[in-house]
């Protein structure tokens, strides 16, 4: 029998969770990128290798690139694409060279993951990443003031988004602010309103049809380097899975992702299958059904939890609760496994911070120690469950 390969994010030298707490906490791969290097220049193998060599000094692999960021000229195909088209390939050659095995990467426009509450406090004390869809439209009307902004939201929405800007202080809104678009872990830009409102406008006339042709431009581009290089690409769904800021969105359904595939049909170009995210998305009712039909190219795993909310808001749940069945996708994932030759990285996501944690300052919203540590070892637990209920007696 064949067991996943057990992950987990770190954010290098800096990272106040350490490599030895990774090991103690049970992981044996590492999820890593070399955040230093400006987007669109190449990986050089020296630097791909140092970092390589800091991972299995610790007694771990170097199991996961998180992420190789899309230049904003690729999504738009303007400016110097071309160009930030071949650092992408030379990146992927140093890293096959290295002996990487997977890219994770993401073709949002702008704006990587989004929440608008970094320290949500929940039922029993520990505090969630939360995006809240009145706050989302108090930002964008009445802070960013973009044009036609109103059209994008309910009516409930748009009165309690009139409720919540009437009420909220200075200190609220610099916060709301901070927390959209000052930069979350593992995104590589950061804005002010101003400047955000100007590269909003560096899309316009760019529409989900456009953008997805951009996407398939891009992977019949870079998929064939991957995989002469033998790196397995796993493109990350859009967070939230729905357009936000007059953005489209082009990775959040099955179609979506079939779409993908289509355009560079091979192994080497696959999915990170993350639950969290495909799962904020109401209509994304089935979970399990999406990875019996997405998964025999899932390339990477990201396990999460999320509580839906009636008007779209969602906060993280713990990770065997909220409003999706993750035994169920864990079985499915199980199954997929044995099918396989190579382990499937999976990491545990977005854990919430709790214990000793809350009495600490720093770290990186959503990747704190303990909060992943309790989802590690629920989802090895379950994992491990599975695998012998179903294996245990053919043995």
């Amino acid at each position: 029998m064949r067991h996943i390969e057990q992950t987990w994010r770190w954010f290098g030298p800096n990272d106040p969770v350490s490599l030895q707490d990774v090991r103690q906490a049970g992981a044996t791969g590492i999820v890593t990128a070399l955040h230093h290097i400006p987007n669109g220049q190449a990986w050089e193998l020296a630097e791909i290798l140092k970092r390589k060599t800091a991972v299995e000094a610790a007694g771990l692999a170097f199991s996961v690139v998180e992420s190789i960021p899309v230049h904003e000229d690729i999504k738009k195909r303007t400016g110097r694409y071309r160009h930030w088209l071949e650092n992408y390939k030379i990146s992927l050659r140093n890293l096959g060279a290295a002996g990487i095995p997977t890219v994770c990467y993401n073709f949002m426009p702008v704006l990587d993951w989004t929440r608008t509450n970094l320290a949500c406090r929940i039922e029993d004390g520990s505090e969630a990443l939360r995006f809240d869809m009145v706050e989302i439209a108090a930002f964008d009307i009445f802070m960013l003031k973009r044009k036609n902004a109103d059209r994008d939201y309910t009516p409930e929405v748009l009165s309690n988004a009139e409720k919540w800007i009437e009420h909220a202080s200075e200190t609220d809104k610099q916060r709301l602010i901070r927390n959209i678009i000052a930069g979350l872990p593992g995104s590589e830009e950061t804005y002010t309103v101003d400047n955000f409102r100007d590269t909003l406008a560096t899309y316009e006339g760019i529409t989900a049809d456009v953008l997805r042709t951009h996407l398939v431009e891009f992977l019949r581009d870079v998929a064939p380097a991957a995989e002469e290089a033998g790196v397995r690409l796993a493109i990350h769904p859009d967070d939230p899975p729905f357009p936000i800021f007059g953005l489209p969105r082009v990775v959040s359904t099955a179609a979506d992702v079939e779409a993908v595939y289509a355009a560079y049909d091979s192994p080497f170009n696959g999915l990170c299958y993350c639950t969290g995210s495909f799962g904020a998305r109401a209509d994304n009712d089935n979970l399990p059904a999406m990875f019996r039909q997405l998964g025999h190219r899932a390339n990477f795993l990201h396990l999460r939890q999320v509580q839906l909310e009636p008007d779209g808001s969602f906060y993280e749940a713990n990770h065997l609760e909220g409003s999706h069945d993750v035994y169920q996708i864990m079985l499915e994932i199980v199954r997929e496994q044995q099918r396989r030759e190579h382990p499937i990285p999976m990491r545990p996501d977005h854990g919430h911070r709790m214990l000793d944690d809350l009495r600490k300052t720093g770290g990186n919203p959503g990747y704190t120690a303990i909060g992943r540590l309790r989802g590690l070892a629920e989802l090895r637990g379950l994992e491990m469950g599975i695998v012998r209920s179903l294996f245990d007696n053919k043995t």
